[in-house]
């Protein structure tokens, strides 16, 4: 009855109400284990202040409307909004207009960590003060809790989008992945492994289609003509599902998971219903959805090759990647297997990590896009 109890929580879950970067300031939380996120941003961030600064100069708006979709917590989540300020006054000099006042939407799901945001707000006005002779600039800050899979704002009230690390998690686990009876098809595996069966990169695939066309056709209301989208996010390579980029690192957590049964702390049964709602897209899969969608165009897609040395040069990259993936994945594990077994698996995963990195490096793929309202 346990086993099947778990199945059917894992096939109905409500990805809006139980999934959450970890919140707080802890040992465990998103804010202490998000470096790898913040190291990518700033590799990438000529490139996302390059289209502010297309969109401002081309527009001028006297207020400056952005969101920041999934912006979780920690301070990840404010450090982009001080480089847009900066960015935009130093083109107001340059052109020699007024600064505008700016509108920021910090966007994640309702069960996201906003206090902590809002907590740290006053920290965030006093160094943006810093060295200043003018005085803060007009800027409204502003959560807007929510699934950005649909409408979020009302219609042209955006100039800018910004989304990090966010648009690879699916509005849900794919459906398909349960057959008629609900039992589920990709047994053993949390995600699309070499032994799934093809009906499950099906499944994801399908689910991929679905959700990104929503995003991009919901944010093709909420933004102004001219306006940009810079959407950062993991992907691959080529058609292949399973390598050493992104996909192996849910091997390593079904491998884990794994060992968890053989020493009786979990059932085999619930490995088989528990399921991420993660896909990592390929280059040509993102620009299929982009033209069959038809509101953008591709101003500039790049493709990063995230190593080894994003992360703290240490002796326990293993324990880092553990911690990074377990401040994302915590919450949707305990819902499924419950709290008692987090600091077991990830302390298997963690040296399953290191073991792997001494046979052969995995290079996880990111990409950054850069879209245009017409």
């Amino acid at each position: 009855m346990i086993t099947s109890t778990r199945a059917k929580r894992n096939q109905n879950m409500d990805v809006e109400k139980v999934f959450r970067m970890t919140g707080g300031t802890g040992d465990n939380s998103y804010a202490k284990n998000s470096s790898y996120q913040k190291k990518v941003s700033d590799m990438v961030k000529h490139i996302t202040m390059d289209a502010l600064q297309q969109v401002y100069l081309a527009l001028a708006p006297k207020s400056l409307g952005i969101a920041d979709l999934g912006c979780s917590s920690g301070s990840n989540s404010l450090s982009i909004i001080k480089d847009i300020v900066e960015s935009v006054e130093a083109a107001s000099c340059k052109i020699m207009i007024p600064a505008p006042e700016f509108r920021v939407y910090l966007n994640d799901l309702p069960t996201n960590d906003f206090n902590s945001i809002f907590k740290s707000l006053p920290d965030f006005y006093r160094d943006l003060n810093k060295e200043r002779s003018g005085g803060l600039p007009l800027l409204f800050i502003a959560g807007y809790p929510g699934s950005f899979y649909g409408r979020l704002f009302p219609n042209d009230c955006l100039h800018f989008v910004h989304s990090s690390y966010s648009l690879h998690w699916l509005s849900k686990v794919p459906p398909s992945l349960y057959d008629k009876q609900g039992k589920p098809i990709n047994r053993g595996s949390v995600h699309i492994s070499a032994s799934s069966p093809p009906l499950v990169s099906q499944a994801y695939y399908a689910q991929f289609q679905e959700d990104f066309s929503l995003f991009l056709r919901s944010r093709s209301e909420e933004l102004t003509a001219g306006g940009r989208m810079v959407l950062i996010m993991l992907g691959r390579i080529g058609p292949d599902h399973v390598d050493r980029g992104n996909s192996f690192y849910w091997e390593l957590l079904s491998r884990s998971l794994t060992i968890l049964a053989t020493q009786g702390e979990i059932k085999r049964e619930d490995i088989d219903s528990y399921d991420v709602h993660f896909y990592a897209p390929t280059k040509d899969e993102m620009e299929a959805e982009i033209r069959r969608e038809g509101s953008f165009e591709v101003e500039r897609l790049e493709m990063l090759e995230t190593e080894k040395e994003l992360y703290k040069v240490s002796e326990n990259y293993g324990t880092e990647v553990a911690m990074t993936v377990r401040a994302i994945q915590e919450s949707m594990l305990s819902h499924h297997f419950g709290e008692g077994i987090l600091d077991t698996l990830f302390e298997i995963y963690g040296r399953m990590v290191e073991e792997e990195m001494l046979k052969e490096e995995m290079n996880p793929i990111t990409f950054v896009l850069v879209l245009r309202k017409l």
